[in-house]
């Protein structure tokens, strides 16, 4: 790749111009690379002449230096050029550098001697300052010459030369320094290598450990989380289960006392209606003649004898208290019922025109044969007909005609 002089042109062109310029006390300027780039650069510039420019020369890079020196022979300013390749400098970039040598001269332009150099003793003072004494062509200063210039002045020395006679030891010498400059090179290379394959490594060691380490954290994060999350299910389904345990408690207890409740009534129910039975039985058993058979004659249209009826029989029920019982009163309490076969008293809620006088059941009662009716508690009986004070006639629930107790029942 051509070699670039316009990214720090400015300054490049700044101090070629300051070496040029014979007012100037600068006669010197060295410039060199940016990195391993291609983009010239100034390195350094000052007025110390070819002694100061020369310590300025590194042996691990390529430069080029532009030096102002007066020409001995004449005392004119010469300009002498340098291009520099350090002996450090591997053989790809010498390869590479040399194509710029070309573009380096035309623009420090002007040079009367131009050197290449590799070693410090191609740069010696000395050696250069004969090389430009040699260039000027002419060995006589303008200042010195008299008219006699034309004079013979006796035999002429011999004619200058600039060949130089080739030294073995020398060229061998600076082949070895080659080869160790470009051997250290390569070690120092390989070991640039060696250092950056380590660093990587170590780089990919501590990135592993740091991805292992994140894993591992992660994986005991996600371990707490499901075992609070267990814990969590665990303590709801515990106070599920104790708030169950408790209602069910609670549902127990409320039923336990629904039935002590219950059963407390049913003992008071079951208390009275046993004295009421007890009372029923006792009036029953007060008289001489059965209820039953007396019902029985009525309905075969016989009347007992007055012989039968005991004397101190209870008194009937007064007719005038009927009506103030129930409104339903249609009939004499003590008018004879229909004349139906004996011992057949199903007659149906239909045949019977109307309800008559109506009780609600207080206690329930079995009937002891087919002449009597089964009611329970809160059931209705119609058509009833007060017969006697302790037992009526009238029609169950189920339909059915027949005697119950009276103290069973409430008129309604």
């Amino acid at each position: 790749m051509a070699v670039n002089l316009s990214k720090n042109g400015p300054a490049l062109t700044a101090a070629y111009k300051e070496v040029v310029n014979e007012k100037s006390d600068t006669n010197w300027a060295l410039f060199t690379y940016e990195g391993n780039s291609n983009d010239i650069r100034l390195a350094e510039k000052g007025d110390g002449g070819l002694e100061e420019m020369v310590e300025e020369l590194n042996s691990g890079k390529i430069m080029y230096a532009f030096c102002r020196v007066q020409d001995p022979n004449s005392g004119l300013p010469k300009y002498v050029l340098i291009n520099w390749t350090g002996e450090g400098v591997n053989d790809a970039r010498k390869g590479l550098c040399a194509n710029h040598v070309s573009s380096m001269a035309n623009f420090l332009k002007g040079a009367h001697v131009t050197v290449n150099a590799r070693a410090d003793e191609d740069v010696e003072p000395e050696v250069i300052m004969e090389k430009v004494a040699k260039a000027s062509g002419a060995n006589y200063s303008f200042h010195k010459e008299t008219s006699s210039r034309f004079q013979d002045s006796g035999p002429q020395g011999p004619v200058g030369s600039v060949y130089q006679k080739t030294n073995a030891m020398s060229e061998i010498r600076k082949t070895n320094k080659d080869t160790f400059w470009a051997q250290a090179e390569k070690e120092e290379e390989r070991r640039r290598l060696e250092e950056r394959r380590k660093a990587d490594e170590e780089r990919q060691h501590l990135e592993k450990e740091r991805k292992d380490r994140e894993v591992k954290e992660a994986a005991l994060r996600d371990q707490r989380d499901k075992e609070k999350a267990v814990q969590i299910e665990q303590q709801k389904k515990y106070q599920q289960q104790q708030e169950a345990e408790r209602r069910e408690q609670d549902k127990q207890r409320w039923e336990q006392q629904e039935e002590m409740q219950v059963a407390q009534k049913k003992t008071v129910k079951r208390g009275e209606s046993m004295e009421k039975a007890n009372e029923a039985a006792s009036l029953i058993s007060q008289r001489a003649m059965n209820p039953r058979d007396m019902f029985k004659q009525r309905e075969r249209g016989i009347t007992p004898s007055d012989s039968n009826v005991p004397s101190a029989a209870p008194a009937s029920p007064q007719p005038e208290e009927a009506p103030a019982l129930s409104p339903c009163v249609q009939e004499p309490l003590h008018e004879d019922p229909p004349q139906v076969e004996e011992n057949n008293y199903e007659v149906t809620a239909e045949e019977t025109p109307d309800r008559g006088i109506c009780a609600r059941a207080l206690y329930d009662y079995q009937a002891a044969d087919d002449t009597e009716i089964s009611f329970d508690p809160d059931e209705i009986i119609t058509g009833i007909e007060m017969i006697d004070e302790g037992w009526w006639r009238g029609y169950g629930p189920d339909g059915h005609f027949g005697m119950f107790p009276a103290n069973y029942v409430e008129l309604v």
